[in-house]
């Protein structure tokens, strides 16, 4: 590393694009992996895990970086683009040592770790941990639980590596607030394969820092085994708040996997229209269209106007593929409805007048799904008709939910795809070779 930028705060390598010696880009670093030092030695920084475009996390050994700076990581020669897999004697910088509770070796004072810097060593390739960013007072989850307890944030400093103590001991209750902080921006899927690679304890802890709005979000894109660990390990009023903020064909998908009594359990604690909603979706079989459908689809009566669709579309909470058509019907409008009148889609309201009525509108050639429709005959049906969504109606004509080409292709990649997306899939043509460590 140049001499202008003597140190790195690990914070800002999170999620900075990784290139090649000819500019092209391998990936995004995701972590740093540190062997801890004994006798308060500073820890060696052994690489970074990388994620190549594929999803898939490699390592790349700090031998290979040739440059870290101006928001960007280059490094040279062959990239091994095998899977990472972490060893017992490694740590995740980014995963495992901040909000770590340490000690301050000259007080005995408990701190929070905020961030870590990493040097390179003069004249060698090797780098290492030499600055903590600590910060003093209690974490956030303990403030404020007691009278007179401090609600502000301590003071931050930033000490030696060799002032702290306590990183190689096992820790309970570590917090998140840092972690999460440093990866905000990421999509729920990106945050979900971040997620996926921490430790059994440490997701659940960065699990319970999530709000329910965000961590129903991520837990829609984890492998079933992920989300059913999770769910667990959360208190049951906390677990029924975010199956209600989770899409409901994929908080039914959920329930689906839980014992019988964990899932009547939670089902009592949700609010009832949302408790009816999911055991309406757990009526059906899974393959079908009634069980892949969403039980909210927008749904206007017949005198809403095209402003009022507009509207509800606009929504930034709804997927593209819902917010692509509304579905017009009598009273009531909410499912399952009164009688379905037809469909309208996004393009016809761009079209016509914002006080037009929507039930001028309707496109009703097409049948709609009955809820026992098998799976093939469900994407045959959106392939033949070029639909990304489409209406499920019972045979008393009223519109039950819609079925969206995302749920589709859920059930028609491989049971493991999920699982298969966050480890990465083997890059053809590239070498698998020796990483070094």
């Amino acid at each position: 590393m140049g001499a202008a930028a003597p140190r790195v705060f690990v914070s800002h390598l999170a999620g900075v694009a990784v290139f090649d010696p000819n500019g092209d880009p391998v990936g995004r670093v995701r972590d740093l992996v540190a062997m801890l030092g004994l006798g308060g030695r500073p820890p060696r920084v052994l690489g970074l895990v990388v994620e190549v475009v594929s999803r898939r996390r490699i390592f790349l050994p700090m031998t290979r970086v040739t440059g870290v700076e101006s928001g960007q990581v280059i490094t040279t020669g062959v990239v091994n683009m095998r899977r990472f897999e972490q060893r017992p004697t490694e740590t995740l910088v980014l995963g495992e040592l901040l909000d770590r509770r340490v000690t301050l070796v000259e007080t005995g004072e408990q701190v929070t770790v905020l961030d870590v810097a990493v040097a390179q060593l003069p004249a060698r390739r090797d780098w290492e941990i030499d600055k903590v960013f600590v910060r003093r007072g209690k974490p956030p989850a303990l403030r404020g639980r007691w009278p007179g307890s401090v609600r502000r944030s301590g003071e931050a400093l930033t000490v030696e590596w060799s002032a702290v103590t306590g990183f190689a001991l096992e820790e309970q209750g570590q917090g998140a607030e840092n972690l999460l902080a440093t990866f905000e921006q990421l999509r729920p899927a990106d945050l979900a394969n971040v997620l996926h690679h921490l430790t059994a304890k440490r997701r659940a802890e960065v699990a319970a820092a999530l709000d329910d709005d965000r961590l129903a979000d991520v837990l829609e894109e984890l492998p079933d085994d992920d989300q059913v660990e999770i769910l667990g390990k959360l208190q049951e009023e906390r677990a029924a708040d975010v199956l209600e903020a989770m899409d409901p064909d994929d908080a039914a998908d959920l329930l689906s996997e839980l014992p019988e009594e964990d899932k009547e359990r939670l089902l009592a604690l949700m609010r009832p229209r949302d408790a009816a909603d999911m055991r309406r979706l757990l009526a059906y079989e899974e393959r079908t269209a009634g069980g892949l459908m969403t039980t909210e689809p927008v749904v206007l009566l017949p005198d809403a106007t095209v402003a009022d669709a507009l509207a509800r579309v606009r929504n930034p909470d709804l997927s593209p593929a819902l917010a692509a058509q509304v579905y017009v019907c009598r009273a009531p409008d909410e499912t399952p409805t009164g009688t379905y009148l037809g469909t309208v889609h996004f393009q016809r309201l761009l079209r016509d007048p914002p006080f037009t009525l929507v039930s001028a509108l309707v496109d009703n050639d097409l049948s709609p799904l009955p809820p026992d429709t098998a799976l093939p005959a469900v994407t045959s049906y959106l392939a033949a008709y070029n639909m990304v969504a489409a209406p499920v109606v019972d045979a008393g004509g009223a519109l039950l939910g819609a079925v969206t080409v995302d749920d589709v292709l859920d059930h028609l990649l491989p049971d493991d795809w999920r699982e298969r997306e966050l480890h990465g899939a083997v890059v053809p043509g590239l070498p698998e070779v020796a990483d070094g460590r």
